[in-house]
């Protein structure tokens, strides 16, 4: 057929498209460049965009597209909690049942936890919150969303030990974070990064929006990082920088310790949007350095941590467990009591603002006199994070504060009169 007759055959089959809104399903012909996989032998494709960039029907779409070329038969689907990865990465406007086509609609098992397309191609859908759940499950392709909000960054851990048939792959979404799980992502071989900002999906962005994030949040720390999805490496104004945290971590095994106490830090509640209970296991050395040895911190109910903690005690041969009683008051010590009658146990009372409390652990920091075992990410991410601004209660950090201060008898030098008399501003 001459070109002229082709070009008009297709046009002809657009515009019959369009009539019939097929042509919302060709993804190819309305996706930005941004959006579409990136070539290469990568096995992670991490895309790092801004609110409103389309990350969602980006990985929607990719994940369709992958089962219907047959390269996918077991899929896993993780957002920071259940309802997310069922509100938004299935179930919302750019979710998985609203990509697909008619003729290639997966049936959806909500009690099941579970998407299949008419192939056999099984999703099953997890929450970040449960890493436990991915352990066991094997899987081709991996899309997850939102990955700087998980609370558990093993769960990506889970996720990649699962990732082990066939040619795996994940795709990951999400709106930046400083945090280490998502630098070790940069920064990996296995990884192609695609960026993006808020601004390259405006002409699908009501102006009003627009114009309201541009008043409220342009040139400012937050709308770089939300807009523009830049990965900001320190926070204005935290006493830790990544810079001091990376200094403290050791592969050697700790020495001899004098003392060991667990320092916590209890929730109010225990339900989904719950605080966790800070749970934090350190030592104190012969030389007065501080070994921090287990972040054990959990979001469940007073029995549960109680429990957890009274193993942590036996495990590390502790000799005291010291706990913030402003929310909990003597409930505490009860809880902890009906699992250990003569536990070791002292309560301590905040009767200063957190900074006050956590300047002089910081000094010890900055004095290279702590160091970090194991896998410390999260109480990390607490650490860089926080400033006298800080809204949300740092749980984990706040536990390690308490069993620092229990450790060093509280005659810490204050921060500001160390960088005083070292001439420091």
């Amino acid at each position: 057929m001459p070109t002229a007759q082709t070009d008009l055959a297709l046009e002809a089959i657009r515009r019959e498209a369009a009539r019939r809104g097929l042509d919302r399903y060709d993804w190819h012909s309305v996706a930005r460049p941004t959006q579409l996989p990136p070539d290469g032998n990568w096995t992670t494709w991490l895309l790092l965009a801004g609110r409103g960039f389309g990350k969602t029907r980006t990985g929607a779409e990719y994940v369709r597209m992958q089962i219907e070329n047959d390269n996918a038969h077991r899929v896993a689907l993780i957002a920071p909690t259940a309802a997310d990865t069922r509100d938004v990465m299935v179930e919302g406007e750019s979710g998985l049942l609203n990509v697909c086509p008619p003729w290639n609609r997966p049936k959806y098992e909500p009690s099941k936890r579970r998407l299949t397309w008419p192939n056999g191609t099984i999703a099953t859908l997890y929450s970040a919150d449960e890493p436990e759940r991915l352990r066991g499950p094997q899987h081709d392709l991996v899309w997850a969303d939102e990955l700087a909000a998980w609370r558990y960054p093993e769960a990506w851990d889970m996720s990649m030990l699962g990732l082990r048939l066939g040619t795996p792959r994940a795709v990951v979404t999400t709106t930046p974070k400083p945090n280490k799980l998502i630098r070790s992502l940069i920064n990996s071989d296995t990884t192609t990064v695609t960026r993006g900002s808020t601004f390259d999906n405006r002409a699908n962005l009501a102006p009003t929006f627009l114009e309201q994030i541009l008043a409220k949040y342009e040139g400012t720390r937050l709308g770089r990082q939300e807009l523009y999805a830049e990965v900001l490496t320190d926070t204005p104004g935290a006493l830790w920088t990544r810079d001091l945290i990376d200094a403290t971590h050791t592969t050697d095994d700790p020495p001899e310790l004098d003392r060991i106490v667990i320092g916590i830090d209890p929730a109010v509640t225990s339900g989904e949007d719950s605080d966790e209970t800070g749970i934090i296991v350190a030592g104190i050395d012969p030389n007065k350095h501080i070994h921090v040895l287990e972040d054990a911190s959990m979001r469940s109910t007073p029995h549960e941590w109680a429990r957890k903690v009274v193993h942590l005690f036996d495990q590390h041969a502790a000799d005291r467990v010291v706990a913030e009683t402003n929310n909990g008051g003597d409930l505490v010590e009860t809880t902890l009591r009906t699992i250990r009658r003569n536990l070791p146990y002292r309560k301590v009372t905040a009767t200063r603002g957190k900074r006050v409390r956590a300047e002089p652990i910081a000094a010890l920091y900055e004095q290279h006199k702590v160091h970090h075992y194991n896998n410390l990410a999260t109480l990390e991410d607490q650490m860089v994070s926080f400033t006298p601004d800080t809204l949300d209660s740092p749980d984990r950090l706040d536990a390690l504060v308490w069993a620092i201060t229990e450790l060093t008898g509280r005659t810490i030098t204050p921060i500001h009169k160390l960088r005083a008399a070292s001439g420091l501003k």
